[in-house]
């Protein structure tokens, strides 16, 4: 009898957790399929301040659908004479003043844009909405007092001078305030309201673009209260000197405006999207913020490329990983030949298939094209100032179609299971910070300071490893349990150090998990403290991390660590798992290893095949195999928990492109 009921109670014991992970299992599956209907890429859609018809918008949502979109996302921006001088001389286009458009947020405005979120459901198309009229966030309606601060110069404000409005002055907004934030908001969310029923839509916000960063000076009212509070010193005479020659007064800065931005605009911006239903999908590339930390805020992180190199995307990738995100998504091929319009309506698909294979590679799993311009039925010949041009007309519409189905292909495979996770990576925030601006030749009218990490890569040693990138916040929450170190969907068997600088937060916690037992790789031995006041304890805790016999200096002492991958001359790739073992590995095309911007007009061409001899390395088995890239193809290979590897066919065959000469494209505006 005792027996039976002992078998009794484990038997509901069992039940009761597989119900769980059954439970745990299909809120999953729905976390999946919450966002998008499919893996179909989607494309910004830019709508001009002309005149919008409802003709117009269901032709072009038709046309959208044909080509095997699966979503758009409205943007709006300037009247068409805005850049006049431009569309003149490059295009030789006139376009007089339109009076016919409908008024910013009017009634007017408001019906075109609910009747494209209804058509867009009838057709099973996804639109989402830019959370305002172009970027950074900025309107008519904002007071003077809530515009963006620099410090020593009363009189400064950024207007925006390509909305919708122009020529009326939008006046970007404060970004550390909230209450700016809040006004800025409030008639743009009201005049959604109706283009948000339906379908669940998500609100797009756009890169940080406020052109105070060079300057060391982004100021809001208070920030010296706020800053004495937390820092217990005054920062005014270094702001008077200037910060660049402070780096650890410029470290405390950045700390506080990481605070402040984040309550200032990132949380606010979510709160909001909430607050009207739909998801939040957002670029936090160049803001002044730990940015892997921003990123993990909000419903849909979002990259770029290729305005941005694709290596970047990994921070925003580990980011989703260690957040429990499933979905990145990318603003992909922006002026991928050069700024602004480098070979307009003169792309060619292999490409754009390589970029797409390079984000692939750094765990995109979502393309949102960059972009469609609104053209009225009949019309193919208005383009946007600073894109790739997909739309009717295009030197890539024949292709799209198949192109767009190749991507939902292989984006559905990297939406499976969470991103493999073997190897953390300290991410040189701090150094970035403690070293300032760019040199010269890094920098953009987009780019400065090398906090934003644009251009970092995991050590070359670790390059079989699939490693992530983590920062303090995270190490913060994660947990050593059974041998690993776990946060999110990630669970790490070494963490890899090495940076110069590191916050004293992540020292003592990084103290903390050795002591516990990680596995660490601390290739430096002197780090130091990034702050003006030290922490006395900083020397002593960093020897304590140093005794211990689980942090070593070379990855060769950490022999239980293995690779994912090996070989020569790996390619790039990325690594889903899914929940029964099963592991799909994304081997991008040789040509889409390393990417810089700009590419080259016909950079992808490959007129030979090409071998790898991998060895893939799989719970405890090691499978070997000859990987053939034919022309212009990437693989993805399915590795079973027994070791058995299977290729899935992705094979989508491009034209050969045509070669030309890089150009350096004149601004007309």
């Amino acid at each position: 009898m005792r027996f039976i009921l002992l078998m009794f109670f484990v038997s509901s014991i069992m039940l009761s957790t597989s119900c769980k992970e059954s439970e745990q299992d299909n809120t999953k599956v729905e976390e999946r399929n919450k966002f998008y209907s499919s893996a179909k890429p989607g494309v910004r859609w830019w709508w001009f301040a002309t005149e919008i018809k409802k003709e117009d918008i269901k032709h072009q949502l038709d046309w959208a659908k044909r080509k095997n979109f699966g979503a758009v996302e409205i943007a709006w921006v300037y009247p068409l004479h805005r850049y006049q001088r431009m569309y003149a001389r490059k295009y030789n286009r006139f376009y007089g003043i339109d009076t016919s458009a409908q008024k910013w947020l009017s009634e007017e405005w408001t019906e075109s844009v609910a009747y494209a979120k209804e058509y867009a459901d009838s057709i099973e198309l996804v639109c989402d909405f830019t959370f305002g009229s172009a970027w950074p966030a900025a309107g008519h309606n904002i007071d003077y007092a809530h515009t963006t601060k620099i410090y020593g110069d009363t009189t400064f404000r950024q207007t925006l001078t390509f909305s919708w409005a122009w020529p009326d002055t939008f006046l970007v907004i404060d970004h550390l305030d909230k209450e700016a934030f809040q006004q800025f908001a409030k008639p743009i969310a009201q005049a959604l309201k109706p283009a948000l029923k339906g379908s669940k839509s998500a609100l797009f916000t756009d890169s940080w673009e406020i052109k105070l960063n060079s300057q060391n000076k982004v100021w809001t009212d208070g920030f010296e209260e706020y800053f004495f509070k937390r820092f217990k010193y005054d920062i005014i005479p270094y702001m008077e000197k200037g910060l660049d020659s402070f780096p650890d007064v410029r470290y405390d800065y950045m700390m506080m405006l990481d605070t402040l931005v984040r309550s200032g605009f990132y949380e606010p911006f979510v709160e909001q999207c909430k607050d009207l239903g739909a998801f939040s999908r957002v670029q936090c590339l160049a803001s002044p913020t730990d940015v892997m930390t921003t990123y993990s805020m909000v419903d849909i992180p979002e990259t770029e490329s290729m305005l941005n190199n694709p290596n970047y995307s990994r921070i925003v990738s580990s980011s989703a990983c260690l957040s429990s995100k499933y979905m990145v998504s990318s603003e992909s091929f922006t002026c991928m030949y050069g700024f602004p319009a480098t070979f307009l309506r003169k792309e060619q698909t292999a490409d754009l298939k390589m970029v797409a294979d390079a984000m692939f590679a750094k765990g995109v799993n979502q393309h949102f094209y960059h972009g469609m311009p609104y053209n009225p039925k009949g019309v193919d010949s208005i383009d946007f100032f600073a894109t790739t041009y997909f739309g009717p007309g295009s030197s890539l519409e024949n292709d799209l179609a198949d192109f767009n189905q190749y991507v939902e292909k292989v984006s559905a495979l990297m939406q499976e299971g969470e991103t493999y996770s073997n190897v953390a990576v300290y991410i040189p925030f701090e150094d970035g910070i403690m070293a300032g601006a760019y040199p010269p030749e890094r920098q953009r009218v987009w780019v400065w300071g090398q906090y934003e990490m644009r251009y970092i890569q995991p050590p070359k040693e670790l390059e079989g490893f699939h490693p992530l990138w983590i920062n303090r916040h995270f190490l913060e929450q994660a947990e050593f349990l059974n041998g690993k170190l776990r946060v999110g969907d990630a669970a790490f068997k070494l963490l890899y150090i090495d940076v110069d600088y590191m916050d004293y937060r992540a020292l003592k916690r990084i103290a903390e998990l050795a002591e516990l037992g990680l596995p660490i790789v601390l290739k430096s031995s002197s780090l130091k403290e990034p702050a003006k006041t030290k922490t006395d304890a900083y020397p002593k805790l960093l020897k304590e991390l140093e005794s211990y016999a689980n942090v070593v200096r070379q990855l060769s002492e950490v022999s239980q660590i293995k690779p994912l991958v090996t070989g020569d001359n790996l390619p790039a790739y990325w690594c889903r798992i899914k929940p029964d073992g099963t592991h799909l590995i994304f081997l991008a095309q040789p040509k889409a290893k390393n990417l810089q911007y700009p590419i080259y007009s016909g950079q992808s061409f490959m007129d030979k095949s090409e071998e790898r001899e991998l060895s893939f390395h799989i719970n405890g088995n090691t499978t070997k195999k000859t990987v053939l890239f034919k022309p212009y193809q990437s693989v993805v290979m399915k590795l079973w928990p027994d070791g058995r590897v299977e290729e899935v066919d992705i094979s989508f065959r491009p034209k050969d492109p045509v070669i030309r000469p890089k150009e350096k494209q004149k601004l007309y505006f």
